[in-house]
């Protein structure tokens, strides 16, 4: 009987002879993981087995690579993957320990069902914690802040972080939300920004979280940056990266020159309305940005060439200036929804 397949998408993994970093399909199965070069390719590039295998997450061997996890095996290799964003690495990092705890126990992998009992947890679910953190409503504001005449964008200050945990009950005291913040930063649900904040972490201060409104902090995929002394080009070319991110996450994009097909990390930003691609592998800036302002996006069966696609799920985005850009995810639903996200962006942002 054929193992179970529990998840799939695109996850950057880090070479065991080179050590380059390079996107690859990977699939989850409930003794294993599969990783292949394409999508639509047949047979694995290599397989890592599960049993007695352990899992770290977040990894930080790599510095300012973020949302990497870890995976040992029993024979002592480690294997490196690197998630597109937090809520990304946290799914698979959920699944990969939930198939090691089933294969220990000998038992298949299946999905309890969500529903929340009606008495609190003994332990704070940090994720669930930081998904109400990050509540457009009543979440935690995300501001521009100045310091040492450097503007910090998309980020709040420590005091503001514990000021939300008291006053939503989520402790019980100011020293307790300090404690619950410390976890969050360790974890990488927020990130230092600033010579204060970053110093505390690095174990220059008592504390690795500061209840400070000096020191600043930020969610990883908020898309924060800040600027210093910046040219009146800078802040124009700037100006593309102030919207707020609706959605992120790994598509195929079509080269316009070779019109060859290579994985792209895409962020899709409102009011500006852009989408940034960057390389998967790790680079800070983008490889191109598409201005959605009165784009048009739309579903298509075949690509340029008139060439139908094995996999499908194409779409495309005609810009403004009548730039076409052919796009394809990895699935039916996962279009449609890169689709509506697009077109509410188009319409809405600048």
């Amino acid at each position: 009987m054929e193992p179970k397949q529990i998840r799939e998408g695109y996850l950057v993994k880090r070479g065991s002879v080179f050590n380059t970093w390079k996107p690859m399909w990977v699939v989850l199965l409930e003794d294993g993981i599969e990783f292949y070069k394409k999508k639509s390719d047949n047979t694995p590039k290599g397989m890592i087995p599960l049993k007695g295998s352990t899992l770290t997450s977040p990894c930080q061997d790599f510095g300012k690579r973020m949302f990497v996890f870890k995976i040992t095996t029993t024979k002592q290799q480690d294997h490196f993957f690197q998630a597109a964003f937090l809520e990304e690495r946290d799914a698979w990092v959920r699944d990969i320990k939930k198939a090691i705890k089933c294969i220990e126990g000998g038992q298949k992998f299946a999905r309890k069902s969500t529903r929340r009992s009606i008495r609190l947890p003994e332990t704070i679910d940090l994720g669930a914690l930081y998904l109400s953190m990050k509540d457009t409503e009543k979440g935690i504001k995300e501001l521009n802040l100045e310091k040492d005449k450097k503007i910090f964008n998309h980020c709040f200050t420590g005091n503001c972080v514990i000021d939300w945990l008291v006053s939503n009950q989520s402790v019980r005291n100011r020293q307790e939300g300090l404690m619950i913040a410390s976890s969050l930063l360790n974890e990488g649900y927020l990130q230092p920004a600033g010579d204060m904040s970053k110093s505390a972490v690095d174990g220059t201060a008592e504390n690795p979280f500061l209840d400070n409104p000096d020191a600043f902090y930020y969610f990883p995929d908020s898309g924060f940056f800040f600027e210093e002394n910046s040219s009146d080009d800078d802040v124009i070319l700037k100006e593309e990266f102030r919207g707020v991110i609706i959605k992120q996450g790994c598509l195929l994009k079509q080269g316009h020159r070779r019109k060859n097909w290579k994985v792209r990390k895409f962020i899709l930003r409102e009011d500006p309305a852009y989408l940034h691609y960057y390389d998967p592998a790790g680079a800070e800036d983008p490889l191109g940005a598409i201005h959605l302002r009165g784009c048009v996006v739309t579903s298509v069966e075949s690509n340029s060439n008139g060439r139908k696609s094995e996999e499908e799920n194409l779409f495309e985005i005609i810009t403004a200036d009548e730039v076409h850009y052919f796009l394809q995810a990895a699935s039916a639903k996962e279009r449609t929804e890169w689709i509506k996200a697009i077109q509410v962006a188009s319409r809405t942002g600048k």
